[in-house]
């Protein structure tokens, strides 16, 4: 019997995740990379004897990765050697003012006593009711293909919604059970990178906080791109075929199905194609009008989640006094916020993050030199030129020197930039977005752009601008429900 043929436009988490169970179902599946390695935005850029996780660099919700591993009969083990950071990551709120994130739930405990006196009890409860929402929010809801709004009128689901807090928002959800402003700091960051500010985040998303407090921060020795390896080593060993450097320029259609993908390569035939390439530009740019989903206005008017500057840097000494994970915190995070979201321009006093994953894992950096990330989040969408970043990287350099007491400009000797213009140039990012769409309330489950096309049959979408969301966990999550549906498909068209 003739195999189905299965076109993916795409190798980020979601495309890969997709793949490999698409095939090891039986289907004959092929993925079209426009660049010449796997792993979309969790791409590996090497210099010098330095190696650089290009994309996300926190490692969070172990057990997701594990229950992707399981499925093929692997653990993570497998692939790479995971280690569980302690402390988690450091916060510096002022020059003397450092905080230290602990592994251990005693001592995080103290910690917030220590900052704001009676309040382990809160912590207690916070992440109880934490606990609940990640439970039923990565154990169902996060598993729907949110087709239509049918799935989420169950009586129960519509009790668990109320229970989870899906209309709340974190900013009264926090404040609810603290006041000292450091641990309102510590509680709202990971919002900072799900698209909105906390006043318009839901509280659902406190879920993100026992991902980080409870469950840990862990490391994949040898860098984040040692994932995108371990799911490029699954698909090929059940059958995909990974074809890089193999733009996708068009989806050709007839009488609402899509015959394969063209490439500046040529025509490839399939049965189905599923995108993981950024949907708005393949909605709008790889589609002819008819086929269209949605409007240009349509994607106008979607909150999309921050850009970032970055820069990878390789210094030729060690530095002391930082951690693995370090978030700048000296300054507005109101501020920040809401030149991000609210009136989008290049910010005034910035937050910023810097990754030194050296001190955690000696093979990323030749000896007695350290690998550094500076991430800056910043509006999508905003002109990006060579002298606004380097403003930029004057303005992150001088604060980190100052609030830890560490000279490196100097010591700079392998120095590269990344921002809106490359999100656009190297994956067609929509407005240059670096996390995909903002996780709003107005733009949750159902509410998503949909990971069915409304007009053609045969084509899906997935990865982190439909559901579940953004993040690695999310779009490995995306693949395997968008596997089940084109299985659901294929089941049916068969009868």
């Amino acid at each position: 019997m003739k195999k189905n043929q299965i076109a993916v436009i795409g190798s980020g988490f979601a495309g890969l995740a997709a793949a490999a169970m698409l095939s090891k179902q039986g289907y004959s599946v092929s993925v079209y990379e426009k660049n010449d390695q796997a792993g979309g935005r969790a791409g590996l850029w090497e210099q010098e004897g330095f190696s650089f996780d290009m994309g996300p660099s926190w490692y969070w919700m172990p057990e997701i990765f594990e229950n992707f591993f399981n499925l093929f009969g692997k653990t993570v083990s497998n692939f790479y050697d995971l280690k569980r950071l302690d402390p988690g990551y450091r916060i510096y709120y002022s020059k003397d003012d450092i905080v230290d994130i602990p592994a251990d739930m005693q001592e995080l405990e103290n910690l917030f006593e220590k900052l704001e006196p009676g309040s382990s009890g809160n912590l207690k409860k916070f992440l109880q009711q934490a606990e609940y929402k990640y439970k039923t929010g990565m154990g169902d809801y996060v598993f729907r293909p949110s087709h239509s709004i049918l799935e989420y009128l169950d009586p129960q689901l519509l009790i668990e919604s109320f229970r989870i807090q899906m209309l709340g928002n974190m900013s009264k959800h926090v404040r609810k059970y603290f006041k000292e402003p450091r641990l309102i700091k510590l509680l709202e960051f990971p919002v900072l990178f799900l698209g909105a500010t906390p006043q318009k985040t839901p509280a659902l998303y406190s879920m993100m906080n026992y991902a980080d407090l409870a469950l840990g921060t862990w490391y994949p020795m040898g860098g984040m791109h040692q994932i995108v390896q371990a799911m490029v080593d699954i698909c090929i060993e059940n059958g995909v075929q990974i074809l890089y450097n193999q733009e996708v320029v068009g989806i050709p259609v007839t009488e609402g199905k899509a015959k394969g993908v063209i490439t500046k390569q040529g025509h490839y035939l399939a049965d189905m194609v599923i995108a993981n390439a950024d949907y708005q530009y393949v909605d709008q740019h790889l589609l002819e009008e008819p086929w269209r989903g949605y409007t240009a206005k349509y994607w106008e008017s979607r909150t999309m989640s921050p850009s970032s500057l970055v820069y990878y840097l390789g210094l030729n000494k060690k530095i002391d006094g930082i951690m693995h994970h370090n978030l700048f915190f000296d300054e507005d995070f109101k501020l920040h916020a809401k030149e991000i979201y609210t009136t989008p321009c290049w910010p005034s006093k910035p937050l910023f993050y810097v990754s030194c994953t050296s001190k955690t894992d000696p093979s990323v950096a030749p000896e007695n030199c350290e690998n550094l990330f500076f991430l800056m989040p910043i509006a999508p969408g905003l002109r990006d030129d060579n002298e606004t970043r380097e403003r930029y990287y004057n303005l992150m350099i001088d604060r980190f020197e100052k609030v830890t007491g560490q000279a490196i400009r100097d010591s700079v000797i392998v120095k590269r930039s990344y921002a809106i213009n490359d999100f656009i140039s190297d994956y067609h990012s929509f407005k240059g977005n670096a996390y995909g769409l903002a996780n709003t309330l107005a733009q949750t489950a159902f509410l998503k752009p949909k990971m069915r096309s409304k007009k053609v049959s045969n084509l899906f979408f997935t990865g982190q601008l439909t559901v579940p969301g953004p993040g690695v966990p999310p779009s490995i999550i995306s693949g395997q429900v968008v596997a089940k549906e084109v299985d659901k498909y294929f089941q049916k068209t068969k009868i």
